[in-house]
């Protein structure tokens, strides 16, 4: 909500100060009163003002004498200032309101008409301020935020090219060996790399590609129910290499009943393996990573945990931003291209549900956590086919 517009009324007689709070009394307007110069410094110092209405025949500081302090103050030399006098003036003394910064004079007596009709103006041209002051903010906000995606998209550019050359270049080096290679041995092994690596590449394009539909909402839920248990335990099993490759201890909290649910299956898999191959990366070898499952009463909760770098706090909302990566952690990134936390948020949002992050901080382990609903949300998904037999694909 937008605070009200403040007038500036300063008069060294109450009643004076009555009349023109009386005259201009509204529901949407804020009128701050001051019986000296020095009162009305005070107040300029805590409340931004559209309008000051001051007297010129004041005892202590004048009427000029407070408009001259005003014009020198950063804060309030754009102040439109009315003086209100009694009786004419001399052009002398005129020219010297002007030149202290006033836009008008009012005689006393005032005429409520002309004094209201010059208020709304000032008002309006306050209010029309702010609304520019305020667009100029987020113009600026969005800019920032705008050169900060830019940056990201030119990290992420910079590693892709460098992770998509590696697996390359692999490729093509196992190609020779094989041409050269008589050992049968020697180039199943030579065999089996190149195998992994064109597993890398296919993994990195297959990524690529589900940012890419979801971006233009053509990605396509196959909503189905199953046994979340399932998807749990096949995804467990996809992990495993990754895990197994470090020597971590993977613990299973799972319920012994079944967890019937009404989801994508194929893509609920894909976000647990994801935490979990995410895990496996961030936590040193011989590590420990655990996976539970709990039943609330909306929602199945999938959480992830390990004892590995953990989160500085600013990161636990920035770490599902597509391109993001954590300063400090890209080392440990394994050919990760930052956006494999973004996919799980996002299929997260269009099954509707969500994922979060929680961390004591860098060195304590981390929590990646999975809010499932029970029966996916349809208005969430940007494309959803429903299957009665169930998922018919892999990934």
């Amino acid at each position: 909500m937008t605070d009200p517009v403040k007038f500036l009324l300063v008069d060294d007689l109450s009643e004076n100060l009555l009349s023109l709070e009386a005259l201009l009394r509204r529901d949407d307007l804020v009128l701050l009163k001051a019986r000296s110069g020095d009162e009305a410094l005070e107040l300029l110092l805590d409340h931004d003002v559209a309008l000051a209405l001051i007297d010129v025949q004041m005892p202590g500081l004048d009427g000029f004498e407070l408009a001259e302090l005003m014009r020198g103050s950063e804060r309030t030399r754009r102040v439109p200032i009315i003086f209100v006098t009694a009786g004419s003036h001399s052009a002398e003394r005129r020219f010297r309101g002007y030149d202290a910064g006033a836009v008008d004079f009012i005689q006393k007596p005032i005429e409520p008409d002309i004094l209201r009709s010059k208020a709304e103006v000032f008002a309006q041209i306050y209010e029309q301020r702010r609304t520019i002051s305020l667009q100029r903010d987020q113009l600026q906000a969005q800019a920032l935020a705008l050169e900060a995606a830019d940056r990201r998209k030119n990290e992420f550019l910079a590693t892709l090219v460098h992770e998509l050359r590696n697996p390359i270049a692999a490729l093509q080096g196992g190609l020779r060996l094989l041409q050269r290679a008589s050992d049968p041995d020697k180039a199943e092994e030579i065999g089996r790399l190149m195998q992994n690596q064109s597993s890398h590449l296919l993994r990195l394009v297959d990524d690529l590609l589900d940012v890419s539909r979801i971006s233009q909402g053509k990605i396509e839920l196959r909503l189905a129910p199953f046994d979340l248990g399932d998807a749990v335990r096949m995804a467990v099993a996809m992990a495993d290499g990754a895990i197994a490759e470090k020597s971590h201890v993977l613990t299973l909290d799972l319920p012994d009943t079944p967890l019937p649910v009404t989801a994508d299956q194929v893509r609920i898999t894909q976000c647990i393996i994801n935490l979990l191959i995410n895990a496996a990366k961030y936590t040193d070898n011989s590590g420990r990573i655990g996976l539970s499952v709990v039943e609330e009463p909306a929602v199945y909760r999938v959480t992830v945990t390990d004892n590995g770098f953990g989160l500085p706090a600013h990161a636990l909302k920035s770490i599902f931003d597509l391109f993001e990566q954590v300063d400090g952690y890209r080392d440990s990134a394994q050919g990760g291209l930052g956006i494999g936390l973004a996919l799980v948020k996002q299929l997260m949002q269009l099954h509707g549900g969500r994922v979060f992050a929680t961390s004591a901080g860098t060195g304590l382990g981390s929590a990646f956590t999975l809010e499932i609903p029970r029966t996916a949300l349809l208005g969430a998904a940007s494309s959803v086919r429903l299957d009665q037999a169930g998922p018919d694909r892999v990934f």
